[in-house]
């Protein structure tokens, strides 16, 4: 049998394959080599069952899933990763199936891309110029609509109406219990999932137990004429599947195709202080019906948008940073985005929110956040702004009464507080230095890429108290928490430090954008005698320290990449060609690891290390481990950003958006950034 995965031409392996990947609730991944291998699954772990079958001159295979294990598997001969799609390439009876898994998550059109809609497209096409007779079948379980299977669902048809006609089937739970809980290894179990596609001859749907669709199918090509009618039931009771049969009749050398759409309708998808937010593309009133037609009306178009995409930015990552940076940032794509969710704000203006997917489920968090910027710095900082938002009118209220920001706004898909609360109590569980610099980088990063600071003049009074936090407590922090917490407190932290007096500089430019010259000269001056004493004291020879007072100790220096992106001109280049040099010297099979404490390594900050390197030799060096953890881990789990040097096992973050860091060597071109900018449009 041939080689099970291909992901381009220089065969690398993604730890998991996105396949459905939409937001943090809707998100489906297939996590082995085979797509035949194990089922598919919600990215947690649990399963979210699906079937694919070819009925080929009256012979059933199978092409995803384990079951029926009965139908022969069909030969998977390739599987490519493009950042919008997953390709699968199969073989069986004299012909090959092509299957692609799309969402067209294109950041630059935001209406598109907050549509919770993913498309399974099929191309089959004879291999050996003889006709064959072919049918394809498709079906997926209740368990994508519920938190555990043991809870019951329930389903129903929808016809629906204008343009082309369209049938979908639809399956929810019983209870719908909306926004009901909050948590980290949660799936939803609201709202409801449709399986649409074009009613056209050849083309039926069923809602009935799996094994009386598949067995149907298997043996015959034929699906059952009626619907199961007992429910609700649960979902693990007698396993009810939403199927689709498509018969494509004859086919030839010429390519025949067909596709479905996946549409979860979450109806409500957050809480925001206590008021219940549509998803954006819901903000006019679309609803369900309106949505699939669009989703089918648009897919022919929608095909062609993403393929191009994927064939740009693959190509700009490669001149940008190499082959294996573009496998790189193709793997992180789908991920950072579908970890967040676009929501309508109360006076319709784009929210977005973060899910902190498997470390605690926070929601909004602004370490995670910070990492993950870059993706929306180079795409369209609409959604950034959207991003931080929240953020700056928490920090405004009086729930909040700190002079630092807040680490989140609660846990998903509750936004009514920060988890570790924001009265009065002590410093002890926030980060304060690390919170406030990284919300004056963002906001300076954005600042600097729309070319004004007017969304910043807009939350003044809120930055400019972070700001005077950080000019006092900022050059040598406390002991205090950061981003790593899973090292532990760490007082004089040299990278905090750094993070704190880049924070500064970007305060001061963009008071001098808004005009407030004072502000920006005295911030300024700052800044630069800090970041002169900070060379003092984080000297350790041919390195800089972890602390401060903490000899024979080193870092990674990962804000510093700043420095160069944003042309603050506040650092000694040298700097950065001292940590890199030293950098090459601890470099662990898998990557470098964080710091001198540990073995581990956070992919996020390893890019971010890389990108400040001056050769494009040294680049590779840093970045090429990164890539051969992708493709060797063991641990078959979406990018997980925080794992060991040594062996390549994830330590436990998975599905995380912070992996959205990795285009930020993407920002260190300054034509390229320009391009991708000058295509969201005019930003305020």
């Amino acid at each position: 049998m041939a080689s099970p995965t291909e992901s381009s031409s220089r065969g690398f392996r993604p730890p998991a394959t996105p396949l459905v990947t939409v937001d943090p609730y809707f998100s489906v991944w297939s996590m082995s080599d085979r797509l035949t291998d194990d089922p598919t699954r919600h990215w947690t772990g649990a399963i979210f069952g699906a079937c694919g079958m070819a009925y080929i001159d009256g012979k059933a295979y199978r092409f995803m899933g384990p079951a029926p294990a009965g139908v022969p598997v069909m030969e998977q001969a390739s599987q490519q990763v493009h950042p919008t799609r997953s390709v699968y390439r199969f073989r069986a009876g004299g012909i090959t199936l092509t299957v692609t898994f799309m969402t067209p998550l294109l950041l630059q059109d935001m209406d598109i891309m907050s549509r919770p809609a993913s498309y399974v497209g099929f191309d089959v096409r004879s291999d050996d110029r003889r006709e064959h007779q072919v049918s394809l079948y498709l079906d997926v379980t209740g368990e994508w609509v519920v938190n555990t299977p043991d809870q019951q669902v329930e389903w129903s048809r929808v016809q629906v109406g204008g343009g082309e006609p369209v049938q979908a089937l639809r399956m929810g739970s019983h209870d719908q219990p909306v926004l009901g809980k909050s948590g980290d290894d949660l799936r939803i179990d609201w709202g409801y999932l449709y399986l649409a596609f074009v009613e056209a001859a050849g083309n039926s749907g069923l809602i009935a137990s799996s094994e009386a669709a598949r067995g149907s199918f298997a043996k015959t090509g034929e699906i059952p004429e009626t619907d199961d009618l007992r429910m609700p039931r649960r979902a693990d009771d007698d396993w009810p599947v939403m199927a689709c049969r498509m018969k494509l009749g004859a086919v030839g050398p010429k390519a025949v195709s067909r596709f479905v759409v996946l549409v979860y309708d979450d109806e409500f998808s957050v809480e925001y202080f206590h008021r219940k937010m549509r998803p954006y593309w819901r903000r006019s009133g679309m609803g369900a019906e309106e949505l699939i037609r669009e989703a089918v009306r648009d897919y022919p178009d929608l095909r062609k948008r993403c393929e191009a995409f994927d064939r740009e930015i693959v190509a700009d990552a490669e001149k940008c940073g190499g082959s294996q940076y573009a496998d790189i940032v193709t793997t992180a794509y789908r991920q950072a985005i579908a970890a967040h969710k676009l929501v309508a704000g109360p006076d319709g203006r784009p929210l977005l929110f973060s899910k902190e997917n498997f470390s605690n489920g926070c929601m909004g968090t602004v370490d995670v956040s910070y990492p993950a910027s870059p993706i929306f710095l180079l795409f369209n900082t609409e959604l950034l702004r959207a991003l931080l938002e929240p953020i700056l009118e928490y920090s405004a209220s009086s729930l909040w009464p700190q002079p630092f920001a807040p680490h989140d706004i609660g846990t998903y898909p509750l936004a009514n507080g920060q988890v570790y609360g924001g009265g009065a109590q002590s410093e002890v569980d926030q980060m304060p230095v690390e919170e406030s610099g990284n919300m004056l980088i963002m906001l300076g990063a954005m600042s600097y890429a729309d070319g004004n600071a007017r969304y910043a003049g807009r939350h003044w009074d809120v930055i400019s108290k972070w700001a005077a936090y950080l000019k006092t407590k900022g050059l040598d922090p406390e002991n205090q928490l950061c981003t790593d917490d899973f090292a532990g407190h760490l007082a004089h932290n040299t990278n905090l430090s750094l993070k704190a007096i880049v924070g500064l500089a970007c305060y001061s430019m963009m008071a001098d954008m808004l005009g407030k010259k004072d502000a920006a000269a005295g911030y300024r001056k700052t800044a630069e005698e800090m970041a002169a004493k900070w060379k003092k004291m984080a000297d350790d020879g041919d390195h800089y320290r972890l602390a401060f007072d903490q000899p024979g100790t080193w870092s990674m220096k990962y804000n510093l990449v700043w420095n160069s992106i944003l042309k603050l001109n506040l650092f000694d280049p040298q700097i950065a060609r001292t940590e890199v040099a030293s950098y090459k010297k601890r470099i662990n099979p898998f990557g470098l690891p964080l710091d001198n404490r540990e073995a581990y390594t956070k992919a996020d900050w390893l890019a971010w290390t890389a990108a400040l390197a001056d050769s494009d030799d040294e680049f590779q060096t840093l970045i090429a481990p990164l890539h051969k953890f992708l493709n060797e881990s063991p641990s078959r789990v979406p990018f997980s950003d925080w794992y060991w040097t040594t062996d390549g096992k994830a330590v436990h973050c998975r599905a995380r958006s912070v992996v959205g860091g990795m285009f930020i060597k993407m920002l260190t071109d300054s034509h390229l950034w320009a391009k991708w900018r000058g295509r969201a449009g005019k930003q305020h």
